[in-house]
């Protein structure tokens, strides 16, 4: 079967940081129908392993999507590996349910790390829907803070929080989101978090004796996207969720962030060993398990 031509060619490739990249690619069938808090399924090459990723934007005159992604195993080093003009084998999507806009009032908008390109689409579709939307944004460092002008855009109020100071408060995005709670400054309907499931479950933890409705956007191991592989289970409310196809947007205060932790390390060694038999053949293995 003959490919279309152009189909998933990358069209823009940009370094963010250090291990963040975007690449913006050409799926007009995708651009056309996504909505905020969906994201795809791709395989970089014929025999690659297929990974999701959310949509950081899309464009419906170009007809292109945009993905924001960090190296951090094989696959998203190999997918980081191609250039403007290359194509991706394979892409699906949108999937998933889309996030649930509408004007709640005042919500909080809180990312972290690579999370921030997710939470972007939410955080403009929540203010074009009449919301005050206030964004927390953090991360370790100053250099590894990423959209942060188009997060601004988004925001009707504006903060980071770096670990170590080097731009805005120093501390976690939890720190800045429990003081505005806490003094009264914000009295949000709302909390949309999403970034490490760390940060999310602290988020939840946070907003938990307030009673604030809060969302996070669960980022579990996941293969085919459409609920048939069972590998992207979840517990929410002590019952199995599958994210791929009844989130990926769940109610915090009901995930068990403890067991998806612990699901998301299952194949760390595994993947530690890939890379480095990969390093060890210059990128010859086919092998790769994540």
């Amino acid at each position: 079967m003959q490919r279309i031509t152009n189909q998933n060619k990358i069209v823009k490739k940009q370094q963010l940081n250090q291990q963040v990249k975007l690449l913006e690619i050409q799926a007009p069938d995708i651009a056309q129908k996504a909505k905020a808090g969906q994201f795809i399924i791709l395989k970089t090459r014929a025999n690659s392993e297929r990974i999701p990723l959310t949509l950081a934007s899309w464009n419906l005159a170009s007809g292109t999507i945009t993905l924001i992604f960090q190296e951090v195993g094989f696959s998203t080093t190999e997918l980081g590996s191609l250039e403007v003009g290359e194509e991706i084998e394979n892409l699906a999507g949108p999937l998933g349910n889309p996030s649930d806009i509408k004007n709640y009032g005042k919500v909080a908008v809180v990312c972290g790390g690579v999370g921030t390109a997710a939470a972007y689409p939410i955080a403009k579709a929540l203010k074009e829907a009449g919301n005050v939307v206030v964004t927390i944004m953090g991360a370790r460092n100053e250099g590894l803070l990423i959209f942060e002008e188009e997060m601004k855009a988004a925001s009707n109020e504006f903060y980071i929080a770096t670990d170590d100071g080097s731009k805005g408060q120093k501390g976690f995005v939890t720190d800045v989101l429990k003081s505005l709670i806490a003094t009264g400054t914000s009295k949000f309907n709302v909390v949309y978090a999403v970034g490490p499931p760390m940060m999310m479950n602290a988020v939840s933890e946070a907003t938990r004796p307030y009673k604030i409705k809060t969302i996070v956007s669960l980022n579990p191991i996941m293969v085919d996207g459409m609920g048939m592989c069972g590998a992207c289970r979840v517990s929410v409310d002590d019952k199995v969720r599958f994210a791929c196809v009844e989130g990926p947007e769940f109610d915090a205060h009901k995930v068990n962030f403890k067991e998806l932790i612990m699901r998301l390390r299952s194949y760390t060694n595994e993947e530690k060993l890939t890379v480095q038999i990969t390093a060890n053949f210059g990128g010859a293995c086919t092998c790769h398990s994540n």
